[in-house]
């Protein structure tokens, strides 16, 4: 599962679909999952869950 932020979420999608050759699922995160969770690829608050 990768977290990630609006700007990253291609390089997220991108990435599972290298590595488990299946197509992601993308989920978005709530308001309180947000504030807590940051992106994988930089410092700012995860907007989505990306995984197989």
């Amino acid at each position: 599962m990768i977290a990630c932020c609006k700007e990253h979420v291609e390089l997220a999608l991108d990435i599972i679909v290298d590595e488990y050759e299946t197509a992601p699922e993308m989920k978005e995160l709530t308001k309180a999952e947000q504030l807590s969770t940051t992106c994988e690829y930089c410092e700012n608050n995860a907007i989505y869950m990306v995984s197989n």
